[in-house]
């Protein structure tokens, strides 16, 4: 399964699974992150920490550390305009565009 840390800025997601245990899980579903949200990803960090994502209409900027614990998947629009990140859709069946 693919997790938001393999992103990149473009990606269009839809959130499949929080991991992670107490404060950090709950601390990321009360951001507005939770199974189903959709997430695009705006900018990630020249040296990839941390990385800006647009949910439920506001940026957030996340630390790859909790962007690890976030399980995604493409959104159907985002694999229409061909899929560039082949280990994001790899599961779904789809083949890479390039």
């Amino acid at each position: 399964m693919a997790t938001l840390r393999a992103a990149m800025p473009g990606d269009k997601l839809r959130v499949t699974k929080i991991t992670g245990e107490g404060q950090v899980k709950h601390r990321i579903m009360n951001m507005g992150i939770t199974r189903g949200s959709e997430i695009t990803v705006r900018k990630v960090a020249p040296l990839g920490d941390p990385m800006e994502i647009t949910v439920r209409g506001y940026e957030l900027s996340l630390r790859k550390i909790d962007a690890d614990g976030i399980e995604v998947e493409r959104t159907p629009e985002s694999l229409r305009g061909g899929a560039s990140r082949p280990e994001l859709c790899e599961r779904d069946g789809y083949e890479n565009a390039d």
